[in-house]
């Protein structure tokens, strides 16, 4: 059951092909999901962004809080803190945050990007530790990564069979995401049925999960490209992730009304 919550961020960032320049956010907008473990109603978890200052830079800052609530947190407690700091133009991260406890497996980072020498210098909080990485170009993290796609999905030129890839840097190494759409599909959700487009993540099959197609996820087709819904057998159990609650949408959540 470690890192359910980080599983989850990686899920929801893996969710486009296709370009778009309309933009999919805005500051106010806020996210909660109720993630489940097997029988277990795990944990809650929301997104948030706020529009501030960072080295005299007008950016977005996008925060993902994680907590195990029930009988899960008696005996394996979560509590994660995800940060990014990212430029409101071109989406690109500067600054990301890695604050998480999970059954006591614990990391502490700050990890600051310079795009222009394509460089990660990551701060361990628990060693105090400074290391620099290279990176490709456009790189992002976890959250960043979220953001920037859902602002590239052109719902119109979506095609099943569809592919992406996305270059992220996560705690010390680069990552290579392969993301394919599948298909279109009409889905109930708590606020009723919604129009959505279903992704597929190819991942590394072992430890976590337990093939490389092990992941599915749907989005709102419409122009907020909302995650709605999660669906993840892992090594040991399986993960859904369903939407729970939102607020401040930069434009209409379309639900279909019987």
């Amino acid at each position: 059951m470690k890192r359910l919550f980080t599983i989850t961020l990686i899920i929801l960032l893996c969710s486009s092909a296709g370009l778009s320049s309309q933009e999919a956010y805005k500051d106010g907008e806020w996210f909660k999901f109720r993630i489940h473990y097997g029988f277990f109603n795990a944990s809650y978890a929301t997104l948030e962004v706020d529009q501030t200052q960072l080295n005299n830079k007008s950016v977005y800052h996008v925060k993902g809080i994680g907590k195990s609530t029930g009988l899960l947190s008696l005996f394996f407690k979560v509590d994660d803190d995800y940060q990014t700091y990212i430029d409101r133009d071109t989406g690109k991260p500067y600054r990301f945050i890695r604050k998480i406890n999970e059954g006591g497996y614990t990391k502490d980072l700050e990890i600051n990007f310079d795009h222009q020498a394509n460089k990660a210098h990551v701060l361990n909080n628990k060693t105090n530790n400074r290391q620099t990485f290279s990176t490709p170009n456009n790189v992002h993290d976890l959250l960043s990564a979220f953001y920037y796609i859902r602002n590239q999905i052109d719902n119109d030129d979506l095609r099943p069979g569809d592919e992406m890839r996305l270059n992220m840097f996560i705690d010390d190494e680069n990552m290579d995401f392969k993301l394919v759409f599948l298909g279109r599909e009409v889905i109930k959700t708590k606020f009723g049925k919604v129009a959505s487009l279903k992704f597929r993540p190819y991942v590394m099959a072992g430890r976590v999960f337990k093939e490389k197609e092990s992941l599915t996820f749907w989005v709102s087709d419409d122009e907020n490209k909302i995650p709605l819904k999660i669906e993840a057998d892992l090594a040991v159990g399986s993960l859904d992730a369903d939407l729970e609650a939102y607020k401040g949408l930069k434009h209409q959540f379309r639900i279909i009304m019987d």
